[in-house]
């Protein structure tokens, strides 16, 4: 499935945004630090599905270097767009069907998903889950044959240094898968 041949639809961010959440999310680019991170929570209290919101807070917690909070975030961005592409709750579970079908309701939304998936696998590789992180790329490579989300790459990177990753002592025994 190519994932690049879309034609002009409404983005996430061009979508109509409450004007308080619009307020709190340029408050919290405009003043970028600590503060930032309760503006946009501040924002997903009054719309939890925002995702204009939930990128935000997503980039806040990768520029911090805080994956794991990352991960949850990007959990819930895949979680709100599959519900809109109706696909299944488990992106284990998602088939090339649950693709083609997604596709009838929004390519943009189906593209974002699965930046979302690649993100999660990718932070799951920064913190050392690389079982976790694999599965999460290859479902992507799986569903994206033209390779427009990249995460093919990061695969490649992952299998090129297995010979790299390296416990530490007294830590649980980490391998690249």
């Amino acid at each position: 499935m190519d994932l690049q041949e879309f034609s002009a639809e409404m983005l996430y961010f061009q979508e109509e945004i409450n004007p308080a959440i619009e307020e709190l999310v340029a408050q919290a680019a405009s003043n970028y630090g600590p503060q930032s991170e309760e503006l946009l929570k501040e924002a997903l209290a009054i719309d939890s599905g925002n995702l204009l919101a939930l990128i935000g807070l997503y980039r806040f917690y990768y520029y911090q270097n805080r994956y794991a909070d990352g991960v949850e975030i990007a959990h819930q961005v895949m979680s709100v767009v599959g519900e809109r592409i109706e696909f299944p709750a488990n992106w284990r579970d998602i088939s090339m069907y649950s693709v083609v079908n997604g596709l009838t309701r929004s390519f943009c939304l189906v593209r974002l998903y699965f930046f979302a998936l690649k993100a999660a696998g990718y932070l799951h590789l920064r913190m050392s889950h690389f079982e976790e992180g694999r599965e999460m790329l290859e479902k992507v490579v799986a569903m994206d044959s033209a390779d427009r989300v990249g995460a093919r790459l990061l695969l490649q990177v992952l299998d090129n240094n297995k010979a790299d990753v390296l416990s530490f002592p007294g830590s649980l025994k980490q391998e690249a898968c």
